[in-house]
């Protein structure tokens, strides 16, 4: 009997509903995984705009339900976190180590707007008897979704489910693009403009490199103060009217020798502040557009005054198998807080409340949980 499973879908309108697919039998190289959580991030928001019914979220873990005939590396049972950029390991950009940006499997940068096509087949979930996409090729806001097996990292550790699930975007895109992206050395200077879920990440992945100074900015004084719990040694309370925060980098310069920050990280996702890292940095610095802002900005060549890079990294340049298992155990270590970072959780019905409230900025991060 064709396995049914409860699913968030967009119903290409800007809405969304909870209503039923049908998963089809693995083929050899594909995992059935039976989500236990599933994070929510802005994107996720965003693709109700796609204009196309798709299945709903890119974080999750779940476990193994039921695998392909070719699958030696996955059992039934075993728990796993879903990563969203698979990499086939073959392409040019693979080979040159950038699996993030597989130029054959990656839905950004090869199939577009979150599905790349033949990556699991599209036959492989209906809905009303058509084939629906999986968002990012794994929709996991789903009770189960069906997967390329490579899209899936062995979870070897306790840790909850809901935080396991959090790992697979946001905590992975702030992490990596301080350590994999920016190489943030011990003992410099960060700044995090905008102290969301991902900039909750950039914070623990500048203090896990040894980050010396890391000054959170934010208009939200609560955020802030999450922001010294995850690392943040100082706090700037921005004011909405600061364009491009040129008053909060006066303040960053106080607090750096005058000099400004060694790096400066963007996490706001707001169009007009896409420039303002570049005005918190030295000479030389280094500026990092986090948030995947994906519109025309005007920059003011002054700001690139003198030798200043900018840098736009996807994912934290992330390499799954390598990064995932590295960032589970340093949560095992106490060295990452996730736990902590989950504000509430919600069932899958309850879901435009969590999106409610993570457009409200009540949360650092909501995550919906499967019975």
């Amino acid at each position: 009997m064709p396995l049914q499973a409860k699913s968030a879908i967009a119903t290409a309108d800007g809405k969304f509903i909870i209503d039923h697919i049908t998963i089809a039998e693995p083929q050899a190289d594909e995992i059935i995984v039976k989500i236990q959580a599933a994070g929510l991030c802005h994107t996720d928001h965003d693709s109700l705009n796609w204009g196309k019914p798709i299945i709903l979220g890119h974080e999750g873990a779940g476990v193994v339900h039921q695998i392909g005939s070719g699958i030696t590396n996955f059992k039934v049972g075993d728990k796993v976190i879903l990563n969203w950029a698979t990499p086939c390991m073959k392409c040019f950009q693979c080979q040159e180590g950038n699996q993030h940006i597989c130029e054959n499997n990656s839905p950004v940068t090869a199939g577009g707007n979150g599905y790349t096509p033949g990556h699991a087949h599209l036959e492989g979930s209906l809905w009303n008897n058509k084939p629906i996409e999986r968002s990012f090729n794994i929709g996991t806001l789903a009770e189960y979704t069906l997967v390329k097996a490579s899209a899936c990292v062995k979870l070897n550790s306790d840790m909850p489910m809901p935080s396991a699930s959090i790992i697979s975007c946001g905590v992975m895109t702030g992490y990596g693009s301080v350590v994999n992206s920016a190489k943030l050395s011990a003992g410099s200077s960060a700044v995090v403009l905008g102290t969301g879920g991902v900039g909750l990440n950039v914070i623990q992945g500048a203090k896990v490199s040894g980050a010396a100074k890391i000054i959170a900015i934010d208009i939200n004084q609560e955020r802030l103060e999450m922001a010294k719990q995850f690392g943040a040694t100082h706090t700037i309370l921005a004011d909405k009217a600061d364009i491009g925060l040129q008053k909060a980098a006066q303040t960053v310069k106080s607090l750096t020798d005058g000099r400004g920050a060694d790096y400066a990280f963007e996490c706001t996702a707001v169009p007009a502040l896409g420039a303002a890292p570049l005005a918190m940095i030295r000479n030389a610095g280094t500026a990092v557009q986090v948030s995947g802002i994906e519109e025309e900005i005007t920059i003011d060549m002054n700001l690139f005054e003198w030798d200043k890079i900018y840098i736009n990294p996807l994912y934290g340049k992330c390499r799954p198998d390598i990064d995932f298992p590295k960032l589970v155990s340093l949560y095992d270590k106490g060295d990452l807080l996730l736990d902590e970072m989950i504000t509430r959780t919600y069932p899958l019905e309850n879901l435009q409340q969590a999106f409610d409230d993570m457009l409200a900025g009540r949360n650092a991060k909501g995550v919906i949980v499967f019975e």
